[in-house]
């Protein structure tokens, strides 16, 4: 009788280490994981966008719209990007939307239609100066006042608009500055503007 207490009063008081270390095993497991899951470069953090660019321009305007709307940028140097010149300098026009006339694919037979109207223009480098971005109403199918949505955002390391703002063309050839804006050396932008000056004289 007296060994069973003594038995069982000395399990009494090793199962509560047994527990301890049970548990911080599981706490080393855990902190491994987690450290294993901050390491994975392609865990990106919510927000964080790859640095294939320092600044992207997006032209949009209404979803369906059969016009065609052209983008128009300058850099500091003067180079000048735009459908018939989609890479100067440090600039690409990634897309150039012609309205109808290429936002389809024919599949099966069947002729599938993107409802949106978007051009991109990236800046995969710092050019510190003045850039100008300028749009046109390059064509027209319905003759409508065409509302022109011009957002620039800093890419890297993180998303941040600088500047959003719409124009409106009111007809066939109308051209407007969106916006001018400075970047410093340090790829922080300063002096934003819509002073209008044409880029399509240049050509």
């Amino acid at each position: 009788m007296t060994r069973r207490l003594r038995r069982g009063s000395r399990e009494a008081e090793v199962d509560p280490f047994y527990d301890m270390l049970f548990n911080l095993l599981i706490g080393f497991v855990f902190c491994f994981i987690v450290a294993l899951l901050a390491m994975n470069p392609r865990a990106l953090k919510a927000g964080d966008v790859p640095s294939k660019a320092e600044y992207l321009i997006n032209v949009a305007w209404p979803d369906n719209s059969p016009d065609d709307i052209d983008t128009w940028v300058q850099d500091p140097g003067g180079n000048l990007v735009w459908f018939r010149q989609r890479e100067a300098g440090l600039m690409y026009l990634d897309r150039d939307d012609r309205g109808e006339g290429n936002a389809a694919a024919i599949i099966n037979g069947q002729r599938i239609q993107s409802p949106f109207r978007q051009e991109v223009v990236s800046l995969r480098g710092i050019v510190p100066g003045e850039h100008i971005v300028n749009v046109q109403y390059y064509q027209s199918h319905d003759g409508q006042a065409v509302p022109v949505t011009v957002t620039v955002i800093k890419v890297n390391p993180r998303a941040d608009v600088v500047f959003y703002g719409t124009v409106k063309l009111a007809r066939q050839g109308d051209e407007a500055t969106a916006v001018r804006f400075t970047l410093l050396p340090d790829g922080s932008v300063v002096n934003v503007n819509t002073l209008p000056k044409s880029l399509m004289q240049r050509t």
